[in-house]
């Protein structure tokens, strides 16, 4: 059995609708041969903070463990329709209410011990491959909620208290967990508990200065206990001669005295205390281990030592500890569930990069039992780009991976598969494979971004950020900027549209020229007739590679499309060319342009000042630029942070996805 999906309604975050986490079975991928690391076999939650993680493993912890509901459990917009409700005077059927629905997953190829479950099942679910449990929290006196809540409406508070005196009532009352079968029929005398295993490891668990020894004393306990019995043996027997002999002393010198002491003040000469030694491997164990930190003929102590290791060996021992307590068998019987909360706490990009790479091969090594696996199922919750980016690298995949995201305080769950991305894009599976190794550069941030820029070449990418901080509207806004080195942003449609983020994909109109064009630098006046290179305007032009009649931007749900349109009387089709026409006269785009190439801007201008000739030669400039993009954004990107003077204007087609963006985040 396994923890299949979690559906959460009305709890805190989340309300009815994109709100079902879904969970992957470890123990499918264990006997393969295949190495086995927690970045096939781990569920991934991921999104920014605040977004609602946390909430997802609180609601786990709530239901197995049967905590209290209180008022700050609802959602808050549930609860204000619910006093829309009552203010109606509509009661019937309106009692707060929090619900959770567990889609348990039956794994028939191995010997699934289902009495846990039988009173949710049926006889036609003998050959099922999942079993739902719901769960509802609801007043336990329904009629005494709904009674004691008139009474204060009857009071005719202003809204705000009335409200507030609701919320109150909420706290004030006791709520019963009632759980039903798929039927609706309700079950009786169960708990989730006797089902399911929850262990949570927290992401700051560092508590003390002596935290890191207390993590390897849990490791070394278990070494001991588990796999060096022999040695335990001998150990014990150790133990019990330092008893014997301390006792031994301890009477000889010690007892004796404090009897007589006490003989003289108590007039009970019947009272007696024997003193023994009772050292054993439990005590021994709290403080057997000191640990240091050797650097050349230096010891520094661990409170010196740094946090992301300190928690990293923190977040090791509590696993260990876990496995300690279930062995393998339990796991047919019960669901073993362990979270893992943010554990890219305190660590360097580099270490969060390795942690699911090589947390299951660091326990198997430490256990020196190499067919021991995490068998449980593992949920790690993570707002670290490094961490997700390596789960989809070494995992092959973007399956098991829920992306949270938050829109006006409320959360969505958005499950992602390779399915989705590949079946439902209408994309190859080149050009997949290409989005899995592409994401490694830096492509993961969109997944944390509030939005995202796709850039076709490094002068955007340069540039773009400077003009995003003198917007008042984006500077506080978190927004990806990713440079996919080509015009190639339409493989990132589906993926970007599952995601739900505003994103603009910047790219070039690339008109096709034939030799004579290019020879002589033909500028292009009009589009009639014309044909694009560009493989994303081809994607979401109607007319495919014909822009006669191109549109001045496409619009794809939540992606806006931008590409150059026409600057006075030309089209050009390059962001250089674009920028250079949009700013023919400003002081700081020619004091760049003459730096980096006189001859051509001695040969475009000569002895005229009539600066108009730089928008009249745009496209010679996009050819004799195109070997020094980098040089050319970075001198305009250098004049803009030392110079004083007037400020490049962005081409237009880029204002206005930049525009789109403020619309939207605002």
């Amino acid at each position: 059995m396994y923890l299949k999906k979690l559906k959460i309604i009305n709890y805190r975050k989340f309300r009815d609708q994109e709100n079902e986490v879904e969970f992957v079975d470890a123990s499918s991928y264990l006997g393969t041969e295949k190495d086995v690391n927690i970045a096939t076999t781990a569920t991934l939650i991921v999104g920014k903070n605040n977004a609602g993680k946390t909430t997802i493993v609180q609601a786990l912890d709530k239901i197995i463990n049967n905590n209290n509901i209180v008022a700050s459990d609802f959602n808050y917009f549930y609860l204000r329709e619910l006093y829309g409700e009552y203010v109606a005077g509509n009661y019937r059927g309106n009692i707060p209410k929090i619900e959770f629905d567990v889609t348990i997953g039956l794994d028939k190829n191995i010997d699934d011990y289902v009495t846990n479950i039988a009173p949710f099942m049926t006889l036609a679910d003998l050959n099922a491959t999942e079993i739902k449990i719901i769960i509802k929290y609801e007043p336990a006196e329904e009629t005494s909620f709904i009674e004691n809540y008139k009474n204060i409406l009857n009071k005719r508070y202003d809204e705000n208290i009335a409200f507030e005196k609701m919320l109150e009532l909420i706290d004030k009352t006791s709520f019963k967990a009632i759980y039903y079968n798929k039927s609706m029929m309700p079950v009786e005398k169960f708990k989730l508990s006797d089902l399911i295993e929850f262990v949570m490891i927290k992401a700051n668990n560092i508590s003390g200065e002596n935290c890191l020894s207390e993590s390897f004393n849990t490791i070394i306990k278990y070494r001991y206990q588990e796999l060096f019995k022999a040695d335990m043996e001998k150990l014990e027997d150790k133990l019990l001669g330092i008893n014997r002999t301390l006792t031994k002393d301890i009477q000889k010198k010690h007892t004796r005295d404090i009897n007589n002491t006490l003989g003289r003040i108590v007039s009970n000469k019947n009272l007696q205390v024997m003193l023994s030694a009772d050292l054993t491997f439990q005590k021994m164990m709290r403080n057997l281990v000191k640990y240091e930190y050797v650097e050349g003929d230096n010891r520094i102590p661990e409170n010196q030592f740094g946090l992301g290791y300190t928690n990293l060996m923190m977040i090791i021992a509590n696993l260990i500890d876990y496995m300690e307590k279930y062995p393998d068998n339990s796991f047919n019987s019960r669901i073993n569930l362990i979270a893992i909360e943010e554990p890219e706490t305190y660590m360097h990009p580099q270490m969060q990069e390795l942690f699911i790479r090589y947390i299951n091969d660091a326990i198997i090594t430490l256990l020196s039992i190499k067919q021991k696996k995490i068998n449980s199922q593992l949920i790690i919750t993570t707002h670290s780009s490094h961490i997700l980016n390596s789960k989809i690298q070494e995992g092959g995949s973007f399956n098991n991976i829920n992306y949270i995201t938050a829109n006006n305080n409320q959360a969505f769950v958005i499950p992602l598969s390779d399915e989705k991305i590949v079946s439902n894009g209408g994309i190859s599976n080149e050009e997949f494979r290409f989005i899995k190794k592409h994401i490694k550069y830096k492509f993961s941030d969109m997944f944390f971004a509030d939005a995202v820029i796709l850039v076709e070449g490094i002068s955007e990418y340069n540039l773009l950020p400077y003009y995003l901080e003198r917007s008042k509207k984006l500077k506080n806004k978190y927004i990806s900027i990713l440079n996919i080195n080509g015009a190639h942003g339409m493989v990132y449609n589906t993926l970007l549209k599952t995601l739900k983020i505003p994103t603009v994909i910047i790219t070039d109109l690339d008109i096709k020229r034939d030799k004579e064009e290019k020879k002589t630098y033909k500028q292009v006046n009009r589009l009639a007739g014309r044909e694009t290179t560009n493989q994303t305007i081809m994607y979401y032009n109607l007319d495919g590679k014909d822009i006669s009649n191109v549109p001045e931007y496409f619009r794809d749900e939540n992606i806006y499309v931008t590409f150059q349109n026409k600057i006075g009387y030309y089209y050009p089709t390059s962001f250089e060319e674009a920028f250079v026409a949009s700013n023919y006269d400003n002081e700081i785009v020619n004091e760049v342009l003459k730096r980096i190439k006189p001859d051509i801007y001695n040969e475009i201008l000569g002895n005229s000042i009539n600066l108009l000739n730089n928008k009249k030669n745009s496209y010679k400039w996009q050819c004799k630029l195109a070997n020094v993009k980098s040089e050319f954004s970075n001198e305009i990107l250098y004049n803009l942070l030392t110079i004083e003077g007037s400020i490049p204007v962005l081409p237009k087609y880029i204002q206005n996805g930049l525009e789109y963006l403020e619309l939207i985040l605002n």
